[in-house]
């Protein structure tokens, strides 16, 4: 007596959400590009912006970031910061988003920018302002 679900042939493509990569079908075939891609192979290559600082041979702004971030973590005893912790960093470096974004982001989020000389939004004055999010009663 044989199996029914022995005698069908398997299709890969017809598995729902998840693709066995032994088939050799690509997960990533259908996905949007976002500008943020990284993955090497035939035809993409590092940008020299990233080649260079893989290699050591860092910008000053690549520097900078480093430092920024290092002193952050000594400072707070912390081996590994929280992406808010990140974006303080780079908040207090002076970096404000005053440009469009270039990230293909779809319809997740709406791009927003603000003028050069907003305050960094993370000092400790600021936090003390009224919890705009309080539990209704």
């Amino acid at each position: 007596m044989t199996n029914q679900k022995q005698d069908r042939q398997f299709d890969p493509t017809k598995t729902g959400s998840v693709i066995d990569r032994r088939t050799g079908v690509d997960r990533r075939a259908g996905e949007d590009e976002t500008n943020l891609e990284r993955r090497r192979g035939p035809g993409r290559r590092l940008t020299d912006w990233v080649r260079n600082a893989e290699e050591g041979e860092m910008t000053r702004e690549q520097q900078m970031f480093l430092h920024a971030i290092d002193t952050f973590k000594r400072v707070n005893e912390v081996s590994f910061p929280t992406w808010t912790d990140v974006l303080e960093v780079v908040r207090r470096l002076g970096y404000r988003k005053t440009m469009s974004s270039e990230l293909n982001l779809g319809s997740r989020i709406e791009d927003w920018c603000e003028s050069s000389e907003s305050p960094s939004g993370v000092d400790r004055a600021q936090e003390e302002e009224p919890n705009r999010y309080r539990k209704a009663g």
